[in-house]
Parts: structure tokens; C-alpha cells; sequence
């Protein structure tokens, strides 16, 4: 049974999957396979790179997120571009990785889950929920990103009442660690109950 696992930027989605990952549930998460589809020397990377110049990469070669972020926020077309050459690519590779799982349940976690249509390869979805004004206070504090930045992105994703209209779970992550870390376990027995 495949689980989908989703929210906003900041939602805490890094912090639900580890609670998971301890009660030893397989996931594949979407923002390492995009990292992954874009390592040094990919097809990909190379693409971008002819797109966008030299300016995206690191130092080391590598792609540089936050300024490759920038450059797509800021202009419909490139985003359009970006996602045409690498949506294919990442649902490919986590397709091949959700399939290789032997477990009662597995995770997708993908922040763009309903907006991409990756729901319709999961049974179930869970949302975390936190009020946009902690989204953008923990999406600073974490990102380094500019207020401008990360707002396009909140603007670029579903809003809060579209994921909790759409979600069949809904985790709170509005307090801290240990009120969500219940959630997570309450709602994993309940999937194994439904496995």
C-alpha cells in the first residue's frame, strides 16, 4: 500500500518522514530523487545547464537549488521548461523505487504530491497542516531564501484548504516535536490496520 505524504514548504514534512523512517516504514521522497536525476555529469544537469548557463552550478559542479529556484519562480516559461524535462524522469525513478518495497505500507513523500497528480499512484494521503504565517517563519529560519522567494513558492503550491480538502489524513504540526510524533504513531497503526 502506498501512502502519499505531503505539505507545504516548512509543513514538516522532513520531521513526520523521520518519525516514520524509526518505526521502520520504507519511503522514497521526491525531492531526493529530483537531486538524484541531476547529480554531475546526468543528461539532466546537462540540460539545465544549456538552458541556464554555468551560473547554476556550485563550486563543485553541482546544481545550485537556490539559485535555480530563483530563476523559475521568477519566470513561468523556465519553471514550465524545468518541470517538462524533469517530472518524467522523477516519477519514473520513484515508480521503480516504490515497487522494489516489501512492507505492509510504503511512504511517497513529494511537497507537490496533489498538484503533480502523484495521489493517483497512492491508496491514501496525508497532509501536514501548519498556518501559513509558521510556514513562512519556519521557511526563513531554515531556507536562507528572501520573504519574496518563498511566498512565489507557497504561491506556486496548493493552498492549505485545497491539501485538507484533498487529503484523506491530516497531521498538525502547528506545536511541537512530541504532539506530532503521536499523530505519527497513532496514524501508523492505522494504516497497518488497513494493510
Amino acid at each position: 500500500m502506498i501512502i502519499g505524504l505531503t505539505g507545504g514548504i516548512a509543513s514538516g514534512k522532513s520531521t513526520a518522514l523521520k518519525l516514520f523512517e524509526a518505526l521502520n516504514v520504507p519511503y522514497v521522497d521526491a525531492d531526493i530523487v529530483a537531486r538524484e536525476v541531476v547529480e554531475p555529469g546526468s543528461t539532466a544537469l546537462a540540460s539545465i545547464i544549456d538552458r541556464f548557463g554555468d551560473a547554476i552550478l556550485l563550486p563543485n559542479g553541482k546544481l545550485d537549488r537556490p539559485a535555480l529556484r530563483q530563476a523559475i519562480f521568477s519566470n513561468l516559461e523556465h519553471k514550465q521548461w524545468l518541470e517538462a524535462l524533469l517530472h518524467p524522469l522523477i516519477r519514473e525513478s520513484m515508480i521503480t523505487q516504490l515497487n522494489s518495497f516489501e512492507a505492509p505500507y510504503c511512504l511517497l513523500v513529494a511537497p507537490l504530491l496533489f498538484e503533480n497528480g502523484l495521489e493517483s499512484y497512492c491508496e491514501k494521503t496525508v497532509t501536514l497542516d501548519i498556518p501559513e504565517e509558521l510556514q513562512l517563519e519556519r521557511a526563513l529560519k531554515r531556507d536562507g531564501s528572501s520573504l519574496d522567494t518563498l511566498k512565489s513558492i507557497i504561491a506556486s503550491q496548493w493552498s492549505r484548504q485545497q491539501r485538507l480538502d484533498k487529503a484523506d489524513y491530516i497531521l498538525d504540526n502547528s506545536r511541537d516535536n512530541a504532539y506530532l510524533a503521536t499523530q505519527v504513531t497513532a496514524m501508523h497503526h492505522l494504516l497497518l490496520l488497513q494493510s
